[in-house]
């Protein structure tokens, strides 16, 4: 079949462009040449991408010019048929969208691969074609636009009989019938296999006397596709099938159950995704096949690969869906930490400010020994490292007295107040919402000024004691006057101030991965139970030390990881000339007490000394601030509240603050 000329004058009603594009669709050329015949195609159907009407306008015009000349209408469908030959569109339909790879680093670098490398045209795999040509998100918007008649017209150009892969078995099938029966079986193996996993399996919940469904799911469809195979009527096994999947969608739900008591695995979550998306294709690819005489199934179906195919490189979509993950991983644990730290009457308030007060008085000790370790002279490195085992051993034993650290609350009582959300309709709830945000607010007060009351008279009597001791005080001259003009507030301590709560957060994080790896797997029970711990501990210690590890380990990990960020973090800034350094309220207002402790009653005087007044309760509010609202957005993320359930939010605390705004202060 002879090409035909790059301009046909005998081509009414197509325009120049067009008539060189349909001159390239040559059913003998090479597979590459046909490929790239079809992506310039779709490229003129995309054209200028204005919009999805202008699309269908032009898909109509191509319509239009093919059926107006026979011989053409003929040479493109022997086109399209050479074009799918090769092909095995099953791959297609039952894989394209889901991610292969479990763990976050090595999706990550292939979707790089896929986002800078040029993938090529040349190729057997209809997943390739098809994201080569339908790279735009105008496609979704164009394809489910057009109307009823031009999908049937479509329909009726793309036709196309069963390629070599199923010819022999299934000669009186057209190409798309074979392919969406192959997809069937695929994807049902695949999640057969998903339910026969141990992880999944092992986790649901069914009763002794039930079978598990993804036992006669394969059955299911293999009497369904006997029955549509022999033209007979298909509502009842196809009702039966549907219910298969139901049950299996149902019963992988309960997993859930399973990760919200026992610790939550993030390949676990991903693989019961992955799980639940492919039972929803299968349900399109159904649809598609049993009940799509108007071909908008169809239309859908294309529709969502497009949707699908734009996240398949979409590094955004990566680090949301992995952040969901990781919020829920975090979020239940932490809701169960955080909820001591949240006071509701005056006696809980009274009892704050007495475990803040010990928690400022052991800072100033902090801050002691942190003066100790600049006064070495060690390398910077060095200077940051042992500053971070201060910190961290402080922390750690300001947790084992039963003090607090004010700063540390936020990041741990947001995911218990998000885990309140659960009915933003009701105004009631978001009420009861509204009382435990005054409540935290109010409790963060408490407890910072329980830190900032005690730790600065502490430090000044450590200095004074230092000074009547070895005759010098904690810092110098020269080092307080260094201190006085690092807190100024015209300085960037603010910045370093919001830059320490992210640290906050982080170490929240932290806390809550170490907590749930913990209970993940079962150490506290193997902690108590494992013969060899209990021959060296005995039952009595190892059942103590199983349960204070399991009320403590979030604290080590989130008290540990903190210390050394704060140590190390400028440091290691610093190497990379990256000028940032830390503001910590209660450990700042530590320094500035050396600082007047060193210069005596004549820094009054000094207009630096109120300015770092100033900024010392600013510096609490972004700790506490910065900290407590990632924190919060990480938990709402994790119990899926929309932006329309966050402006309700939002909008009942303005009015509680209208109305009384001493709740947030005083209970």
């Amino acid at each position: 079949m002879a090409p035909l000329s790059t301009t046909d004058p005998s081509l009414p009603g197509a325009s120049q462009e067009l008539q060189q594009l349909l001159g390239r669709l040559d059913p003998c050329a090479e597979l590459v040449q046909r490929h790239l015949a079809l992506i310039a195609l779709l490229d003129w159907v995309r054209g200028n991408a204005t919009s999805a009407q202008a699309c269908g306008q032009r898909v109509d015009q191509l319509l239009d010019v093919l059926e107006g000349h026979p011989e053409l209408l003929k040479r493109f469908q022997h086109f399209w048929q050479q074009l799918v030959a090769v092909l095995d569109g099953s791959t297609l339909l039952a894989d394209y969208g889901f991610a292969s790879r479990n763990a976050l680093v090595s999706e990550f670098v292939h979707r790089l691969h896929l986002k800078l490398l040029p993938a090529s045209p040349e190729t057997l795999d209809a997943s390739e074609l098809f994201a080569l040509a339908m790279p735009d998100a105008l496609d979704a918007q164009w394809i489910p636009a057009l109307p009823e008649a031009s999908l049937q017209r479509i329909a009726v150009l793309l036709s196309a009989p069963a390629n070599r892969h199923h010819a022999s078995s299934t000669p009186h099938l057209s190409y798309w019938q074979c392919s969406l029966l192959d997809a069937l079986t695929f994807l049902t193996s695949q999640v057969r296999a998903a339910g026969f996993s141990p992880e999944i399996r092992l986790r649901m919940t069914m009763s002794e006397h039930e079978a598990s469904p993804f036992i006669g799911l394969a059955t299911s469809l293999e009497v369904l596709r006997a029955v549509w195979m022999a033209g007979d009527n298909t509502e009842l096994a196809a009702q039966e099938f549907k219910i298969q999947l139901e049950s299996c969608r149902h019963y992988a739900a309960t997993v859930y159950t399973h990760l919200d008591t026992y610790g939550i695995s993030v390949d676990l979550v991903f693989r019961l995704r992955q799980l639940r998306e492919r039972l929803l294709r299968i349900r399109m690819l159904l649809d598609c096949l049993l009940s799509d005489t108007d071909y908008r199934h169809s239309a859908r179906l294309v529709t969502q690969l497009v949707m699908v195919g734009q996240e398949r490189t979409s590094m955004r979509a990566l680090f949301r869906i992995s952040a969901s993950l990781l919020a829920a991983k975090v979020a239940e644990r932490s809701s169960v930490t955080g909820e001591h730290y949240i006071t509701r009457n005056r006696a809980e308030y009274l009892a704050m400010l007495r475990q803040a007060a010990g928690g400022g008085a052991l800072t100033a000790l902090t801050t002691a020994l942190k003066f100790a370790v600049m006064a070495l002279g060690l390398a910077s490195f060095w200077t940051g490292f042992w500053s971070g085992v201060v910190y961290a051993a402080s922390f750690v034993l300001i947790q084992l007295l039963h003090f607090t650290l004010a700063t540390k609350q936020p990041a741990m009582t947001a995911p218990a107040m998000a885990a309140k959300l659960k009915d933003l309709a009701d105004t009631q709830s978001v009420e009861i919402f509204v009382d435990e945000v005054s409540c935290l607010v109010r409790s963060q007060v408490a407890a910072v000024v329980g830190n900032v009351v005690a730790v600065f008279p502490v430090v000044v009597l450590l200095s004074l004691l230092l000074q009547w001791l070895t005759g010098e005080p904690m810092i110098s001259a020269e080092r307080a006057q260094y201190v006085l003009h690092s807190l100024t507030l015209v300085g960037p301590s603010l910045l370093f101030a919001a830059f320490t709560g992210v640290l906050l957060f982080a170490s929240s994080i932290i806390g809550g991965w170490v907590e749930n790896w913990f209970v993940l797997h079962r150490l506290d029970s193997a902690l108590r139970y494992n013969p060899q711990v209990t021959q060296r501990l005995g039952a009595e210690r190892a059942d103590h030390l199983a349960h204070f590890m399991l009320h403590h380990v979030s604290g080590f990990a989130s008290n540990v990881s903190l210390g050394f960020m704060l140590g190390l973090v400028p440091s290691v800034l610093a190497f990379v000339a990256i000028p940032i350094d830390v503001r910590h309220v209660t450990l700042s207002t530590g320094q500035l007490a050396a600082a007047c402790a060193s210069l005596g009653l004549d820094i009054v005087r000094q207009p630096a000394l109120w300015w770092a007044l100033a900024c010392l309760p600013l510096i609490g509010v972004l700790n506490v601030g910065v900290s407590f609202y990632m924190a919060f957005r990480v938990a709402l993320q994790a119990h899926s509240v929309s932006s329309e359930g966050r402006a309700t939010i939002l909008q009942a605390i303005k009015l509680r603050l209208r109305r009384h705004p001493g709740s947030f202060f005083w209970p």
